[in-house]
Order: structure tokens, then C-alpha cells, then sequence
């Protein structure tokens, strides 16, 4: 071999796992993987392709090039381009780019030829119109790199983090996170679209040295935004076990957005009709019925530690991916607060950048009333699903499932019952301006009080309350045209398909954002 090329084989030795032994058992120690385990599992074989890997961190005033050679590879920075479920969706599809901060070079934090690295990573994703997978952990910025003191006082001209944002609505970005991940590590992961982190992982905006030193207290890692924490506020949009699911996540995550798949399985639709109590005051798990409604195994739950009362999800019908959204019953009787409307508005804003139709699943006695929830900003919260669901470019269908009652189950059509493409309800619908236990108790409170004992007054109450019932059924309301058909349950799937077989869904580029939050 000529000498120039072994001196580069020899030098790309340093990058391998097998030339940082201790490190590596360190890790796995701790039940975790490095970054390059992370990357091999993630891509289709041996199609990662590495760039910037001969970077080394910027303290050639600390240590000689020997040294940083041998403990900063690569500049603590694992990246370049992947193909990721190639044998499903082909090559042109699959192709992704990947970056992982290696906490096995001085924990992962970012240096300045690391956000060079970056940088460069974010233009070609950019230019190629490539999705993003990140794997954030790591400390934050890197005080140590002082090569660049003399040339950058603070490093606020960065443009990691703009850069990244500006790529928000363009491709699909993926953050995982594992382990500790703290500061600029975090702003990346927190602008992501959606953030998968394993049981172990603390995320947070400063580490523990930092909340130190800001005079904040002493805490450790495990203690600054731990992942239950993050899991059921909402930051965490899917929480695993460990990496090696993490990773399976993400290529199940990232599927939906390389398009259809040629396979499916469907549920016996006719389950369906069991699912919804015949008592109307009953719960029930309306999971099982998005499970049985769309292909099996490919309903993917969204931040499903937070806000209980609002499913979102993506899912695939037919092998096409779909978003879809439902109320809960089985928390705050499905009724809509300021958390769920941000949860469905966001994932509105997903589904609209990436063109996915949305199916809305309707249960709901409308959005939450009363002083507690008025201090939590409800007008302008449950306002973003208004104004979300009026201005999407693709269509929403709506299956009114039971209650439809006043502005909340307008929001959860897009705005009405006639902005969703179509409006269609189970024969176990009922409607209404609000719930009709209320509506009879304001509309009727001068001959409910006139009565003359708590038995006629319940026997009254009970009587309003059935005939408001009647009134409202979905048969009713098909027939002012308030909806457009009332269906037998198992037809929901054929009907949802059928819909959007007459829709034209066209390729669009998406002008807008979507918020971190």
C-alpha cells in the first residue's frame, strides 16, 4: 500500500471502538451503547458513509496532535449519510442523515470544529432534502476548545441551532436521547419535531455544574428534568426501555414519512360494535379502536404521557400514513383543556408540513370550564385548535364515535362539522350545543326549581334529559344534513378510505414552522 493511504487507514483506526477498549466498557456497563453501535443498528448495511471524521477537538494549546488524535475522534462528533429502511421503500427513500455526539470523547460535548461539523451536516440535509436523526446526549458546550478564544469571545454567532430550526416543516428531524443531555445539547433536541428517549435519560437546559455555579443549588443528573418528568409534560414524545428500542423507534417513526407500504393486515372490523358501552355515561379505551380501525401494528402514539384526554397518532390505512387524533374518555371524560388543545394543535401542524391526512376521532363534552383552567390560558389554548384546524392544507375527517357537544367537538372537525372533508357518526352519537345534562339544567332551571320534592325534580330532570337526548341522537342530526352520514361501525375504515380516494391530495411545499411546542 502507498504510504500516503496507509497514513489515512492508519489515522481512521482511532475512530473504531475497538481503539477506545475502556471507554467502551464503561458504557456498556452502564447498560449503553456508543455512538457508533447506535449508528450500525439504525442504517441499512454498511450504507453509513462518514463525513468530517478526521476532526479533532480545538486544544492543540493543551495537547499535542498525537493526543487529540487518540481522545477527541472525529471531535466527539459521529456523523454523515445513511440509508434507513431501504428494503421497504427503496434507496431513493431511505436516505437520511445522522449525526451522534460521542460521549465517549470528553461527555459529548459540542466544540468548535464539532459545530462546524454540524453545521456542514445541516446544509447538506438542507440541500438534499434529507431527514435528520440526532442522537443528543452530551454535556452542552465545551468551555475547554480555547484554540478559538482569540478568534470568537463567546461563540454566540453559532448557527447550529437557527439552522436546524430553519429545516422545522422542511424534513422529518429526530432526536434521541440517552443518558444525560443538558444545555445546547437539549435546545437541538427541544427543536426537533419529536424527541424519543429511554428510561435512563435526564434532558434539561442546564446540567448540574451549571445550576451549581448559577448559585441554583446542588443536584444530580438524574435529578434536572428526568425522563418521567419530560415524559408527562410532554417534552418526551416516546419513551423506551433502552437504545437498542430507541432505535427501533426511530425507524418506525421515520417510516411513515418515506411513503407507502405495499403490506398490510386488517382487524376484523365487525369488533368494532362492542367497543362503546351502551351505557352513554360509561368510559372506554378508544385505543382499541384506532387498533382495529387502521392496518395492524402501525398506529404509533405520540406524547402519550401527556394529556391524556387527547390521542394523537400517526397510522397507516391501506399502507398510506394518516395522522389522527381522538378524545379520551377515560380522562376528564374526554373533555378538551389547555394541554390537549396545544398536544392536537401541534400534531395538526405535523400532519399539515408532511401531508398527512387527519382522521379525528370525537368523544368529547367540549372544551374544560371553571377558574382553575381559566388561570392556565384556556381561551388562547384551546383558540390554536381553531386556528390550526381552519387553515390546514390537507383534509380532516371526522367520526363523531359518542358526545358532540358544543365548541370542542367543532375544533375537533378543524372549526365545524362542515370544514372536515366529511363528517360522518356511529349510530351512538349524540349532539348538542353543550352537554345535555347542563343544557337541561340552565334551560329548564325555572320548572326544575317550581317542582315540589327532590323526587319530582329528578323525575322531571330525568324526562328533559331523554327527550334532549332523542333530539340530539346522530339520526337526527344526519337528517338536517348537521352531518353527513350516520354509519354501522365496521364501515368507518371503508368509508375513511373511499373519502380519500375522491380527495386530491397534492405534493405541496410547506411554508410554515412547526412549534417546539
Amino acid at each position: 500500500m502507498r504510504k500516503d493511504l496507509k497514513e489515512l487507514y492508519d489515522r481512521k483506526e482511532f475512530l473504531k471502538d475497538k481503539s477506545r477498549k475502556e471507554s467502551v466498557k464503561k458504557r456498556h456497563e452502564k447498560g449503553l451503547r456508543t455512538a457508533r453501535e447506535n449508528i450500525e443498528h439504525l442504517c441499512d448495511k454498511e450504507t453509513f458513509k462518514e463525513l468530517g471524521s478526521l476532526l479533532v477537538a480545538g486544544q492543540s494549546k493543551r495537547l499535542t496532535q498525537k493526543e487529540l488524535i487518540k481522545k477527541t475522534p472525529a471531535d466527539g462528533l459521529v456523523a454523515g449519510l445513511g440509508s434507513i429502511n431501504k428494503n421497504f421503500f427503496g434507496k431513493e427513500k431511505s436516505k437520511c442523515c445522522i449525526m451522534s455526539y460521542d460521549y465517549m470523547v470528553l461527555a459529548g460535548t459540542q466544540g468548535g470544529f464539532n459545530h462546524k461539523k454540524t453545521d456542514r451536516l445541516i446544509s447538506i440535509a438542507k440541500k438534499g432534502n434529507l431527514p435528520i436523526v440526532f442522537f443528543v446526549e452530551g454535556g452542552g458546550g465545551r468551555p475547554g476548545d480555547i484554540d478559538f478564544d482569540s478568534i470568537n469571545s463567546g461563540g454566540l454567532d453559532l448557527s447550529t441551532w437557527s439552522e436546524f430550526a430553519k429545516l422545522s416543516g422542511k424534513v422529518p428531524r429526530i432526536a434521541v436521547v440517552s443518558g444525560n443531555c443538558f444545555a445546547g445539547n437539549a435546545a437541538i433536541a427541544g427543536c426537533a419535531d419529536v424527541i424519543i428517549a429511554t428510561k435512563n435519560s435526564s434532558l434539561g437546559m442546564a446540567g448540574p455544574a451549571m445550576i451549581r455555579e448559577g448559585g441554583l443549588g446542588d443536584f444530580k443528573a438524574q435529578e434536572v428534568g428526568p425522563s418521567k418528568v419530560q415524559f408527562n409534560n410532554g417534552v418526551i414524545d416516546i419513551l423506551v426501555e433502552n437504545e437498542k428500542e430507541a432505535v427501533e423507534k426511530v425507524k418506525t417513526y421515520l417510516s411513515y414519512f418515506q411513503g407507502n407500504t405495499p403490506k398490510w393486515n386488517v382487524s376484523d372490523q365487525n369488533l368494532l360494535k362492542n367497543l362503546i358501552p351502551e351505557d352513554r355515561k360509561y368510559a372506554y379505551d378508544v385505543t382499541k379502536i384506532l387498533q382495529l380501525i387502521f392496518d395492524q401494528n402501525s398506529v404509533l402514539e405520540l406524547r402519550k404521557g401527556f394529556a391524556k384526554n387527547m390521542i394523537t397518532s400517526l397510522a397507516r390505512i391501506n399502507g398510506k400514513p394518516v395522522g389522527v387524533i381522538a378524545n379520551s374518555t377515560k380522562y376528564l371524560s374526554g373533555a378538551i383543556d389547555g394541554d390537549a388543545s396545544d398536544k392536537a394543535s401541534r400534531f395538526m401542524q405535523l400532519c399539515d408540513a408532511f401531508n398527512f391526512p387527519i382522521i379525528s376521532f370525537c368523544d368529547t363534552p367540549g372544551f374544560m370550564v371553571g377558574p382553575d383552567h381559566e388561570k392556565l390560558a384556556l381561551v388562547r389554548k384551546t383558540s390554536r385548535l381553531f386556528l390550526n384546524g381552519a387553515n390546514l392544507t390537507v383534509p380532516i375527517m371526522t367520526i363523531i364515535l359518542r358526545k358532540a357537544y358544543g365548541l370542542g367537538s367543532m375544533a375537533m372537525a378543524g372549526g365545524n362539522f362542515h370544514e372536515s372533508y366529511m363528517t360522518l357518526s356511529w349510530q351512538t352519537g349524540e349532539f348538542g350545543p353543550m352537554g345535555l345534562e347542563a343544557s337541561v339544567k340552565l334551560g329548564f332551571k325555572k320548572e326544575l326549581d317550581s317542582t315540589n320534592s327532590k323526587e319530582e325534580r329528578d323525575k322531571l330532570y330525568n324526562k328533559l334529559v331523554k327527550e334532549a337526548y332523542n333530539r340530539g341522537k346522530a339520526i337526527n342530526a344526519a337528517s338536517t344534513m348537521e352531518i353527513d352520514e350516520v354509519i354501522d361501525p365496521k364501515e368507518t375504515r371503508g368509508r375513511i378510505l373511499d373519502a380519500f380516494e375522491h380527495y386530491s391530495l397534492k405534493e405541496k411545499k410547506y411554508k410554515g414552522f412547526i412549534d417546539s411546542w
